[in-house]
């Protein structure tokens, strides 16, 4: 049985019993629904935000698992990298220096090859970050070693064409100078002969008589020869592999444009022609379009004591003859 409840009351000064309409018993219950309610939905969001279910849980524990792997792999493409920069150097610097070819652009190793809307897919990804780092690792490590391969298929092939290209190489001394006793002007700054000012010297100046033999230096195709400003009769030879070698002052020219020539064939007579003071060959060295210093290029023709004694001759900033 519900206890009766009374309240004071001041005018009559005594306590009267407390009568509760149906719309009190209404608002009460509706306070004590709201309550409820409200008090209900506050612990169902603490219950969630705290407590996981069993495949919550497992979904956690596999993200924490697939992040670490991601962080390990990145550690690994890290190290790959590392070895595959390496290659990359001795590539550039050792393996195709010794075979006259030109080093990879950093432009090609580096350059992207991704498309980039791939990527902006990827970012919708939960742990998009990490994502996206480790693909473009995957990828960018996948490119390098494309390159690297095609470049190690091209040194293969130039192994192969090792003895064709030596033989390409210019290596002997255009005429016969086995005591080095011809060697008149080396390469550099040098006393123009009619000026008597300093010019730089292109090539290097063998005097001999008149007539005598002129020599390719090395196997090749006769670009040009004829007569040419300043050379007077000259020939003109490409060796390919970006190598080209020029015989100047020539009294006589014994080839023509197309022909092909081997290391030791004749191809000219000494001469006086063309702006030369003496009867000499002018010489020069081309590798790529620049011009090389000749003395680099009588490996074949002389001994090593030679070859000191002719360096330390072609140094001297004497006169030349042309």
């Amino acid at each position: 049985m519900a206890k009766k409840k009374f309240h004071f009351n001041p005018e009559t000064l005594s306590y009267e019993q407390i009568e509760h309409t149906i719309s009190h018993w209404l608002k009460q219950l509706a306070i004590h629904a709201f309550s409820g309610v409200f008090l209900g939905i506050i612990f169902f969001f603490i219950f969630v935000s705290t407590i996981q279910s069993p495949q919550e849980k497992q979904l956690g524990q596999d993200k924490t698992h697939m992040e670490a792997q991601y962080k390990v792999l990145q550690r690994q493409l890290a190290e790959v990298q590392y070895v595959m920069s390496d290659l990359e150097q001795r590539d550039d610097n050792l393996y195709r220096v010794v075979f006259q070819a030109d080093p990879i652009p950093l432009s090609v190793r580096r350059g992207s090859s991704a498309n980039t809307d791939y990527y902006e897919q990827l970012l919708d990804m939960t742990n998009s970050e990490i994502v996206v780092s480790t693909t473009k690792k995957l990828n960018e490590l996948k490119k390098e070693l494309y390159i690297q391969s095609k470049s190690y298929d091209e040194l293969v092939l130039l192994a192969k064409n090792n003895e064709t290209m030596l033989a390409d190489l210019p290596a002997i001394q255009p005429i016969s100078n086995k005591n080095l006793m011809r060697m008149a002007s080396g390469y550099g700054w040098r006393i123009d002969p009619i000026y008597h000012t300093r010019r730089f010297h292109a090539g290097m100046d063998f005097a001999a008589p008149i007539g005598t033999d002129i020599f390719a230096t090395a196997n090749g195709t006769i670009q040009s020869a004829g007569w040419e400003q300043g050379y007077g009769n000259c020939v003109q030879i490409n060796h390919g592999y970006g190598y080209v070698t020029l015989y100047g002052h020539m009294s006589a020219i014994k080839v023509r444009v197309g022909q092909s020539v081997k290391r030791g064939e004749i191809i000219g007579l000494v001469g006086n022609t063309g702006r030369s003071t003496g009867p000499h060959v002018h010489y020069e060295v081309h590798f790529k379009g620049q011009i090389m210093n000749p003395q680099n290029y009588y490996y074949l023709d002389l001994s090593p004591a030679d070859y000191d004694k002719m360096v330390q001759m072609s140094n001297n900033a004497g006169q030349m003859l042309d």
